[in-house]
């Protein structure tokens, strides 16, 4: 979905049609969440602090999030793509893979299974959808991606290796900045130059990753469209109003976040043995430490103190911290290894 957040609060608002929004909180300790097309001309973008946002855009319209309104389109985004298939998986709440090689209207050409899709959804929600199509998940991520907004992109086989040698590098799945900066030190700007290297240099360079480098980079992605995922972990996290580094403060957000942690937790019914606390200081600097215990984390008794103990590790004394998060993972019960993920560090 084209700025997915932003673009419903476009379609139930007129009077924020054509103007530049923000959906996220418009405080100094804001962070957009989406940015309609209008704002992102001002370099606006998701993730962005509300603070840098509004000096991009002295305009900008911060919008509260409706995050009930917006599970429920993409509940119905869902019930279109069921019409053509039931081999689906969810990247995120606007965005899905699918597999229509068989699909249920018996339509030829996975193109046009696109354009009906992007019709329905135009007509049936009034909004906008961008698609890709190929003949694997990372061409297709890529296609989709291309030319956006309300775009349809088709990589064709035999015009994969030649797409993708054209491709610059911070476009691959997985590359983020600092992994962009890596391959910019090698002389990598682009697909083409990515072939040159063989698979065990970027081993070398990148650990396991560097086979899936190697591969993207020859139109190669063997990865199924999986329709369940397996969770992996519960977590979550709080944005302190003001950067802190006064003790007795800063325990009472951790509190507050074992807390909540405890309840997402008991309401995904997910519960795992190891506990991660993840602080980010005030020049958005983060660190995580983890703890593996031999029990699930099921209480607030078994969680805080381990929480607490993660936190005196943490030397805050001359960097204030701006957000303090905890997640929990590794159920024990599921020893059986997990699907193969990619893992994208900076992504």
């Amino acid at each position: 979905m084209d700025a997915f957040y932003a673009s419903v609060e476009q379609r139930d608002f007129p009077e924020l049609r054509g103007k530049p929004i923000a959906v996220g909180h418009g405080d100094e300790r804001g962070v957009v969440a989406t940015a309609s097309y209008e704002a992102r001309r001002f370099g606006v973008h998701s993730a962005m602090s509300s603070v840098k946002a509004k000096q991009l855009c002295p305009d900008l319209i911060f919008v509260h999030g409706r995050m009930e309104v917006y599970k429920e389109i993409s509940h119905q985004i869902h019930e279109i793509f069921h019409d053509y298939t039931d081999i689906i998986e969810p990247l995120s709440i606007d965005e899905a893979f699918l597999d229509v090689t068989h699909n249920k209207k018996n339509i030829e050409l996975a193109v046009e299974v696109a354009k009906e899709i992007k019709r329905r959804i135009r007509e049936e929600l009034n909004l906008v959808a961008s698609a890709g199509v190929s003949y694997n998940k990372f061409l297709a991520k890529i296609a989709s991606d291309y030319r956006k907004p309300d775009g349809l992109c088709t990589i064709h086989p035999l015009q994969a290796m030649d797409f993708i040698a054209n491709l610059p590098i911070e476009s691959f799945w997985g590359v983020g900045k600092v992994t962009a900066r890596k391959f910019h030190a090698m002389g990598v700007y682009n697909g083409r130059q990515l072939r040159e290297y063989s698979k065990g240099g970027l081993i070398s360079r990148f650990g396991k990753i560097g086979a899936i480098y190697y591969d993207f980079a020859r139109g190669i992605d063997l990865r199924p469209v999986v329709t369940e995922r397996e969770r992996k972990s519960v977590g979550c996290e709080r944005t302190l109003e003001h950067d802190l580094t006064r003790k007795s403060l800063i325990a009472v957000h951790l509190y507050q976040v074992v807390l909540e942690l405890l309840e997402r937790i008991q309401r995904a019914k997910f519960y795992g043995n190891t506990l991660t606390l993840k602080v980010k200081f005030y020049d958005f600097t983060q660190i995580t430490c983890s703890r593996t215990v031999n029990y699930h984390f099921k209480k607030k008794d078994q969680i805080l103190p381990i929480a607490k103990d993660l936190l005196s590790g943490v030397d805050y004394s001359s960097r204030p911290i701006r957000l303090i998060g905890l997640s929990v993972s590794n159920p024990i019960e599921n020893n059986k290894p997990y699907r193969l993920e990619i893992p994208f560090p900076d992504l």
